[in-house]
């Protein structure tokens, strides 16, 4: 199989897709005040192509901040694209659709993996489009748009998530998920005064979320929202790592970028020596696959922050881009397989 990736930093879509000849799946990732448009104007262009979308920062080895990128797979590729509406309320009303689709390219663990772009409420998302998926280990990667759309086949919806069931007909097919992020000493608290509709966390251990961050970090209240970039909380899953960005300071609270609950066990986490993790990441991507067709990953936006505020970021493109032809978007939430993580970095190797 084949990727394509095009852009324009002014938006102009025709400039985007020149020489995209045949694709077999698209994903437009697009700016907020053209989004509708491109839409529009990718289905006139390509009638009948499956297609996700969603509105974020697209890059290969430089970022488009505000215009559009467009990425394609073709030459030996089967794909679908479909919608599951919603996802606040009742995601599961249209698993029929994801059934239907699983069946219809003939899905299977080695050589499909499923991309989504969701608009909000991941987590019930993800556990839904999961229930289906697991019976085929199918794995997973995607992220969250902006401003709570996303598009499918030509057509945007709002609380939504738009996926996409990608065959490789010619190899293998691999997901990876990178923390760079490890355990800050031996902090350990219980969440409660919990708000799951709106991601609050309100105390650790009974002392006030906020000041049990500022007491540790010795930070200012103005300092948190930075802070996290270096200092997220963490959930342990089994032996895995949940990272649980700070969105913002409400009161005493905190409120996060993923679901809290009252009881969770939560850790806090300290940044890694992120340059080595990204090169350990390489490194075994490489010893998977001795030949790569095509990369598409999801950056977390805090990550494109970190990177960009440290002078990295065209650095770690540049890195990645010694796998082969890699791409992908900058998102607001991370997806693998299940979970809804942040500050991470997903992504999908074909063979």
């Amino acid at each position: 199989m084949r990727q394509f990736y095009g852009m324009s930093q002014r938006g102009n879509l025709q400039e985007a897709v020149r020489g995209l000849r045949n694709p077999q799946l698209i994903m437009l990732l697009s700016n907020g005040d053209q989004f509708e448009s491109h839409v529009e104007q990718l289905e006139k262009l390509y009638p009948r192509v499956p297609s996700i979308g969603c509105i974020g920062m697209s890059y290969d080895t430089k970022v488009v901040e505000k215009g559009v990128g467009v990425v394609a797979f073709y030459d030996g590729v089967s794909a679908t694209a479909n919608v599951l509406e919603e996802v606040s309320v009742m995601p599961v009303k249209y698993i029929e659709r994801l059934e239907r689709d699983v069946r219809t390219i003939n899905s299977s663990n080695e050589d499909t993996v499923c991309i989504d772009f969701c608009a909000g409420n991941d987590a019930c998302a993800l556990t839904t489009i999961y229930s289906v998926l697991k019976h085929k280990n199918i794995s997973l990667v995607g992220g969250t748009g902006d401003a709570g759309k996303v598009s499918a086949n030509g057509k945007v919806y709002q609380d939504a998530v738009a996926y996409a069931l990608v065959k490789n007909n010619r190899g293998r097919v691999k997901t990876y998920k990178e923390n760079i992020y490890h355990q800050m000493g031996n902090y350990r608290f219980i969440a409660s005064k919990t708000d799951k509709a709106k991601y609050i966390l309100g105390k650790l251990n009974g002392v006030p979320a906020k000041q049990v961050y500022q007491d540790i970090l010795h930070v200012t209240e103005k300092e948190i929202q930075t802070q996290t970039f270096k200092n997220p909380f963490g959930k342990i899953n089994g032996d895995d790592i949940c990272i649980i960005s700070i969105k913002e300071v409400s009161g005493n609270a905190l409120t996060c970028f993923r679901q809290v609950n009252d009881s969770d066990v939560l850790i806090m986490l300290e940044l890694g020596d992120y340059k080595e993790i990204v090169k350990d990441t390489i490194r075994m991507i490489k010893n998977d696959f001795p030949k790569v067709s095509a990369v598409f990953s999801v950056n977390c936006l805090f990550r494109y922050l970190l990177f960009t505020d440290n002078h990295y970021m065209e650095e770690y493109l540049h890195e990645m881009s010694a796998l082969g032809n890699h791409v992908g978007l900058v998102g607001y939430g991370e997806h693998y397989n299940n979970r809804f993580v942040n500050q991470s970095m997903t992504c999908v190797v074909f063979e």
